[in-house]
């Protein structure tokens, strides 16, 4: 399977000048910030998605991202840093994966790459849309929430104590 040149120039521009192409994360307590986060559990990529938001206007005013992945995946993500800038939220809920696969010319086997995408943007507007609504805890908030409750019982060591039984 050959990656387009699309890819190829997308991903090797990423690397070569990540700040310049949306690699990052914003403050996670930025009232003004939405993450979406993603993983495809058949690969193993991972996609980190933030937009930073005019209150106002829910305009999309800047957008970063971290993704773990192929270079497809880092590819998609990139486009959506190019795809998403200057929108509102209305507008990007339009978005979709064929959008990206198109525009990269990404392969059948390589598609997932392109849903994942679509679906950090949709879970950072859904992160958006609840503090909007006033819900002091968003979904990844609860996802933190249980992650730290998965480590009671866990030293930081990572060995596995037990202690009900005082270990």
């Amino acid at each position: 399977m050959a990656y387009s040149k699309k890819v190829i120039d997308r991903f090797e521009q990423v690397t070569n000048n990540p700040a310049a192409h949306g690699v990052g994360k914003f403050d996670p307590k930025d009232p003004t910030v939405a993450t979406g986060m993603t993983g495809a559990p058949a690969c193993g990529d991972v996609m980190k998605l933030d937009l930073k938001l005019d209150p106002e206007t829910d305009t999309i005013i800047d957008v970063k991202f971290k993704t773990y992945g192929c270079g497809s995946a880092i590819a998609s993500s990139s486009m959506f840093v190019e795809m998403l800038t200057g929108l509102t939220i209305e507008e990007a809920k339009q978005i979709k994966d064929k959008e990206i696969a198109e525009a990269l010319e990404l392969p059948p086997i390589k598609i997932h790459c392109s849903v994942l995408a679509e679906d950090s943007i949709k879970r950072a507007i859904q992160d958006w849309e609840e503090k909007k609504a006033g819900r002091t805890t968003s979904w990844i908030d609860e996802m933190q929430k249980k992650d730290d409750k998965s480590m009671i019982g866990h030293n930081s060591n990572n060995v596995e104590t037990y202690p009900e039984n005082g270990m």
